[in-house]
């Protein structure tokens, strides 16, 4: 992400150009001629302009002569990236500027042996209301996430061109697989892939946001960056009916583990089918019954060792050694994972967020909004969630 202070540089023969949204600048000029004898150069915005638009393009022209190399000084945000054309007569900038900023653009262009230099400085537009993106999650430093990890982003205000916005947002893993993005609500997005990521690899997430137009008069204020680690395909299958589950890591079964599920006596002690991601893990947990007072019937208040939470309706694999004797054989719990001390610290230990526990034999499926239950949608379907379709 671009601090402060750190300066934008483009050469001549810049990465490819892409497609930009409206100028916004302000008109050309010749700018200030810096060294060397009078040359036909024309940069856009012209020296001395204010308040250009953050979404707008930076454009330098040779009427005489070639350009030899364009540059794009910035006293704050991401480097300004730009094209050379082909003949080499003009130069266009590939990517918004940062809004309240301050550039310089220097370009230098040869003609009949002569080079000659020149200058244009200009200001971007302070917007009253900018997008910034205040959580990406994963984002623990140095954690290593599942093979089902999801990229989940969240925005400081709503926004209005959510295709504009996602246009900006880039998943790059080092073992490429199909994902799409899925606006979940209007400050929210997240990026989920068609199959689960490929093991032990580095996906990096990019958003060149700063000066995008957000829509409503509303532009981005910064880039975004993450580094996230992917690491071993932990993949754990269930049936509740079995009283069973299987944990394999890379393929490999490593350990199979008796559990006593929900009881199923009324919905919400029904532990959910369907395929779940393994969210945050507490030691120790307090379990309270839902929607219930103290001294009502059904009332529970439990503090429990080793809880992996796997939904946000309150389900956990967790120690329960008052339930040993049903582990395996019986459903006894509020809905919750009952696992024997040491198989809760082996699990506690082991697991990582974002792996997969997928488990079948409950008439209650678990809703995609239940916790981190992505995967619970068809790809398909999922894709459709994106603003880009």
């Amino acid at each position: 992400m671009g601090g402060k202070g750190r300066f934008g540089l483009v050469m001549a023969g810049g990465a490819g150009a892409v497609a930009l949204l409206a100028t916004g600048c302000g008109g050309g000029g010749e700018g200030k001629l810096a060294s060397g004898a009078s040359a036909a150069v024309t940069i856009t915005p012209a020296n001395g302009t204010a308040q250009v638009k953050p979404d707008g393009t930076i454009e330098v022209k040779a009427s005489d002569g070639k350009l030899e190399n364009v540059t794009v000084q910035g006293n704050q945000g991401a480097a300004i990236t730009g094209q050379m054309a082909g003949n080499r007569k003009s130069w266009r900038s590939t990517r918004t500027l940062t809004p309240g900023a301050s550039y310089t653009v220097t370009a230098q262009a040869r003609d009949d042996g002569k080079t000659s230099t020149v200058t244009s400085a200009f200001t971007t537009l302070k917007p009253e209301k900018t997008l910034s993106i205040t959580d990406v999650t994963p984002n623990l430093k140095g954690e290593k996430v599942g093979v089902g990890m999801p990229i989940m982003l969240r925005f400081n205000r709503p926004v209005t061109d959510k295709a504009a916005v996602e246009r900006v947002l880039q998943v790059t893993p080092d073992k490429p697989v199909e994902g799409a993005w899925n606006w979940v609500a209007p400050d929210q997005v997240t990026y989920r892939t068609k199959t689960y990521w490929q093991p032990h690899q580095t996906v990096r997430f990019q958003a060149r946001l700063a000066g995008v137009n957000a829509g409503g008069g509303v532009y981005g204020a910064k880039d975004a960056q993450q580094t996230i680690t992917i690491g071993a395909a932990q993949i754990t299958t269930g049936d509740i009916g079995q009283h069973r589950m299987t944990v394999k890591r890379d393929g490999q079964k490593v350990r199979t583990i008796p559990f006593s599920a929900g009881n199923g006596q009324t919905r919400e002690f029904t532990t959910t089918s369907g395929v779940h991601l393994l969210m945050e893990r507490g030691n120790p947990v307090t379990m309270v019954s839902p929607g219930r007072q103290e001294g009502d019937a059904g009332y529970y208040k439990t503090v429990v060792n080793h809880a992996v939470r796997f939904s946000n309706s309150g389900e956990y694999v967790h120690s329960a050694p008052w339930s040993v004797g049903s582990q395996g054989s019986a459903n006894v719990s509020h809905g919750c994972l009952n696992v024997s001390p040491s198989d809760a610290l082996w699990f506690y230990n082991t697991m990582q967020r974002g792996d997969v526990i997928d488990l079948t034999g409950s008439d209650r499926e678990v809703e995609p909004d239940n916790g981190w239950g992505q995967w619970q949608v068809p790809f398909e379907k999922w894709r459709q969630g994106s603003a880009l379709t």
